[in-house]
């Protein structure tokens, strides 16, 4: 048996693009090549000899800006500097660098009074607590509402607004230390996410893929939703950084259509695939939960329940009224606020929002005790531990977090209860203050109750692991109480006592408070996804109550992570020592073929033979003239070997796939791909000492391709590639010399064609002397010798034929249909007038003996249709059918009125148009005038000579339309179907009747 290839497309070599342009790691290439692919895969299996130990500062930040401007002049201060930290209303302790005394820390109504949008509103002499600077190796930073969300012109925007996005990003490369590198970026209308690496950590960082997801308006727009990015740090960790703005509102219904956006963003957010070190395509790494760490920061919208608002700011303004030195306008709004409170009595007939607000002011009396004008420090005694001290701000934080919507929902694992976890809580709520204001919560009319509405969680692959393990353990339990109720065990009617177990998930840890150290993170390391123990650890979690220039104070967080990172001289050095080994066990296994192109000899007189390294050459190659020759592949190796060709490289003129679309190749057996399905095309195995035989044929027969080669655009050249597979690939050269054609060609390159035809010149080029004949000579003698052949077909049939045996013009195409087939005789014959025409010899030396008088009308007949359907311009080109057009229609619409036009005058009409190229109106007349001698030699039955004489009209005038004019069909399928009886019409006009 034997088997074919076509020119198969199947997809190339795939690299791996990183968004973002950021570069890829080395390794990180598709496995094209089985031994590369070993190669890598052995290399990574040795990854321990080659990771060393690395520690990283990552810093997180999150800020609402609200679209004020003059929050970008801010930026620096906060999240690089770590300015605008109060230590009194975080309560923390930070160490202060010995930059400045903190004594000397501008108070918040000076700072306040000088506020402008024009520079950063930190108070003077601030240190800055926090670490930054070029401590920090890994800048995050997640800003949401840099535009007005609440313009639903903006909202619903297809596009992002790049501007604000450039504003901020130049903010922020400003205050950056020299050197760090932006390695990721992401816009959804307002939110914005920025990932800046030191100068150290940049190249280490890879595979960077960043998304979109909007939850917002119907669901999907970028008013709400979240950017993400995944990076891998030191080609070993994987990171996910999520920067979102969920829903807002203070209703039932908004906290839960929060929980739907987090959990959209779960689901939809989706990363480009992962490649290990080895160049494996991994089945994780693309969604959220696959990745080693994972930060979700911003505008999470969270608010606090279940109490009264203007309480909680009345209260919390008596820790943020310390912040103020002898005056200030915020400071007389705190003070006249609450002394309005102080003043005012609860009722006995209050509604239930009295009622809390009463119980509230029970739980916290000692601070409602306390005059507005009362010293600050009166509220807090020194000699108690904070914790201790009813009145101090951690009693007021912890008394107010249970009642943190976000730390219920992960407690009843409706969100964020997969793992995730939070620092401590040490910092006053971030929203909603007086813009301009250190500590004024919402003043405004709504006095909107405060809330940590921005937050910063984090999560590790142990966390989510473990939760995943909880549940299974969960399922199991609920499922093995289920069968002990259908057993009668557990059933209600069943004495309480027997019982085994209670147990209700969902209202899990209801009845527990805010635990501060709950959220600390387990000491234990961290096993990655690629094998290595890491571990991170928060240091500080916080707010920048200092920072004036929005109504939401930002949060940062700093992470020290520990991990594993591939150190690039000792791969290079391991990578040396596996090549090595490989190279020598692959070379006792690795099979080996010769390739060898046979002798062949044209019956040009070409003779040629190679060996497999020069390629394979098919000499002078004509227009749709099959050449062929054979290759042998023969295993002159000691183990079986599988072969085929697979995709060859190609440029940007060529097409893809094994071989080009004018090279067929054929094997003398059948192929094996069912059983060695991993290959994208055809193998073949050869066993040790056999041999295959490859059969090529080069056929060009494409017109698109013959013009191209004409005109020397193209070539006949090109490589192909045998794959051994687990052996070395052959590159195999293919080579042919175009001869030139007149097939193909347009009209007026024809008339230029001087005598001895376009092969006259090596080249197929024709004199530039202008145009030399009335129309392409081609034309003529095809015409001509239709003419002379069917009168010696009629004459000789009428002498030599049976009555009994009916002529083949019996088919009133004939002899533009064939009577005897494609038979090799007549493929022969066409061959051999095509080359007459190329060569301006007689026609009628070209025509084979072995083909009748009948075949060969029908040869000329053929290749006058084929070499009319070739001309680039047609006989009648698409803008002088566009005049006929116009002018039949005119027609058509005159006749309506008046009375029709004569065959003459409709003649007439045409050839006034045509006139315009005479080229083309003497090659339409060539054509015509040979329809009507040939009809007129057919048509011998004077009895049913009108009938036949219309039908074959019909059928001429089909044919000839379709080759002769270059129609530009357009509009719709009736209107093509009137637009090509108006060709047909043309053709008929000519060869009607009246034309004898």
């Amino acid at each position: 048996m034997s088997s074919s290839i076509r020119s198969e497309v199947s997809p190339g070599p795939q690299i791996r693009n990183t968004p973002g342009a950021f570069p890829s790691t080395p390794g990180e290439l598709d496995p094209v090549v089985s031994s590369q692919h070993s190669l890598s895969k052995a290399v990574y299996e040795r990854r321990a000899e080659y990771t060393v130990p690395r520690k990283i500062r990552i810093k997180v930040g999150t800020w609402n800006v609200a679209a004020l401007p003059g929050t970008e002049e801010d930026i620096g201060s906060w999240f690089v500097d770590g300015k605008g930290i109060s230590e009194s209303l975080s309560n923390l302790s930070f160490e202060n660098n010995g930059t400045t005394d903190g004594d000397d820390l501008e108070d918040a109504g000076h700072q306040e009074a000088r506020r402008s949008k024009k520079r950063p509103t930190v108070p003077s002499n601030d240190p800055g607590l926090m670490p930054g600077g070029d401590d920090i190796g890994l800048y995050v930073l997640g800003l949401q509402e840099i535009i007005d969300v609440s313009s639903a012109t903006e909202a619903l925007k297809p596009y992002n607004d790049p501007w604000p996005g450039r504003r901020w990003k130049q903010a922020v490369e400003d205050a950056l230390p020299e050197g760090y590198i932006k390695v990721a970026e992401q816009q959804l209308i307002g939110l914005f996410l920025l990932i800046y690496a030191a100068p150290k950590v940049a190249p280490t960082v890879s595979s960077v893929s960043t998304a979109s997801t909007g939850t917002g308006l119907m669901g999907y727009l970028g008013n709400k939703g979240a950017v993400v990015a995944r990076l891998v740090l030191g080609e070993t960790t994987r990171l996910v950084f999520i920067n979102c703005h969920l829903a807002a509102g203070v209703e039932k219904g908004n906290l839960e259509r929060r929980n739907w956006d987090a959990s959209q963003v779960l689901s939809r957010a989706k990363f480009d695939p992962l490649y290990n070190g080895a160049g494996e395509k991994e089945e994780t790494g693309e969604n959220i939960g696959d990745e080693d760490f994972a930060f979700w920061f911003g505008d999470l919208n969270y608010r606090l329940e279940g109490m009264p608002g203007d309480d909680v700011r009345r209260l919390l303004m008596l820790h943020t009224k310390k912040e103020y030195g002898q005056g200030g306008p915020s400071k007389r709004k705190i003070s006249a606020e609450l002394a309005l409170k102080s003043n005012t009595k609860p009722n006995d007939s209050a509604d239930d929002t009295d009622r809390k607000s009463r119980i509230f002011r029970h739980n916290h009396h000692l601070h409602y005790r306390s005059s507005p004008e009362t010293p600050a420090t009166s509220l807090s005694s020194d000699n108690l531990d904070p914790s201790s001290d009813p009145a101090s701000l951690q009693t007021t934080l912890e008394s107010l977090l249970p009642h943190d919507q976000l730390h219920q929902q992960m407690r009843t694992r409706k969100a964020f209860g997969d793992g995730w976890r939070e620092g401590p809580i040490d910092f006053l709520p971030t929203y909603k203050y007086d813009v301009g204001s250190v500590g004024m919560f919402d003043s405004s009319e709504k006095k909107r109750g405060p809330s940590w509405c921005d937050r910063i969680l984090y999560r590790t692959r142990k966390d989510k692991l473990a939760y995943e393990e909880r549940t299974k353990a969960e399922e199991a339990a609920k499922k093995r109480d289920e069968e002990m109720k259908s057993h009668g065990i557990g059933d209600p009617a069943v004495d309480q006592e027997e019982v085994l177990f209670d147990y209700d998930p969902a209202t899990d840890g209801d009845d527990h408070d805010y635990d501060p150290d709950a959220d600390i993170e387990d000491p234990e390391g961290v096993t990655t996804a690629a094998g290595f123990e890491d571990k991170i650890h928060l240091e500080y979690y916080t707010s920048h109550q200092r920072v004036l220039s929005s109504d939401h104070k930002p949060l940062d967080a700093i992470f020290t992570l520990h991990y594993e990172a591939v150190d690039p001289d000792l791969k290079a050095k391991v990578h040396q020592e596996v090549a090595r080994e490989l190279d020598k066990a692959e070379n006792e296994r690795r099979p080996n073929v010769t390739v060898v192109v046979d002798y062949y000899h044209d019956h040009e007189g070409e003779s040629r033979s190679f060996s497999g390294t020069e390629g394979v050459d098919f000499g002078s190659v004509r227009f749709d003239s099959p050449k062929m020759r054979t290759v042998t592949l023969a295993n002159t190796g000691g183990v079986p070997a599988t072969v085929g060709f697979t995709d060859r490289i190609v440029t940007a003129d060529k097409t893809e796939g094994v071989a080009p679309p004018w090279l067929h190749l054929r094997f003398d057996r059948s192929s094996d791909k069912d059983r060695l399905a991993s290959e994208p095309h055809h193998v073949y195995t050869v066993e040790p000492g056999d041999a295959a035989n490859v059969e090529m044929t080069l056929h060009v027969k494409d017109v698109e391709l013959v013009r191209a080669l004409n005109e020397g655009h193209a070539n006949l050249q090109d490589v192909l590639v045998l794959r051994i597979h687990n052996g070395r690939d052959h590159f195999l050269p293919i080579h042919a010399t175009w001869l030139p054609s007149s097939f193909g060609r347009s009209i007026g390159n024809l008339v230029q064609v001087p005598e001895g035809g376009v092969r006259r010149s090596q080249d197929g080029h024709q004199d530039s002397q202008g145009v030399k004949w009335s129309a392409p000579r081609e034309i003529f003698r095809l015409t001509e010798s239709i003419e002379n052949l069917v009168e010696r077909a009629v004459a000789e049939w009428g002498m030599t034929a049976g009555d009994d045996n009916p002529p083949p013009w019996t088919d009133t195409g004939w002899p533009f249909t064939s009577s005897t087939g494609e038979g090799k005789a007549t493929q022969s014959a066409k061959e051999r007038i095509r080359e007459a025409l190329d060569n301006d010899t007689p026609i009628a030396d070209s025509s084979p003996t072995e083909l009748d008088l009948i075949g060969r009308v029908e040869a000329v007949a053929g290749t006058l249709l084929l070499f009319l359907s070739s001309l680039q311009d047609g006989v009648i080109a698409a803008d002088m059918w566009i005049e006929l057009e116009k002018s039949i229609l005119a027609r058509e619409k005159k006749a309506k009125t008046t009375h029709s036009l004569s065959l003459d005058d409709e003649r007439m009409q045409i050839l006034d148009i045509l006139t315009a190229s005479p080229a083309h109106s003497t090659s339409f007349t060539f054509v015509t005038s040979m329809l009507v001698k040939v009809m007129g030699e057919l048509n011998t039955d004077r009895n049913a000579r009108a009938e036949a004489r219309k039908k074959r009209e019909e059928a001429f005038a089909a044919m000839f339309a379709d080759v002769v004019i270059r129609a530009p069909w357009v509009g719709n399928a009736k209107e093509r179907r009137v637009s090509l009886g108006r060709s047909k019409r043309v053709i008929a006009v000519f060869i009607a009747e009246s034309v004898m």
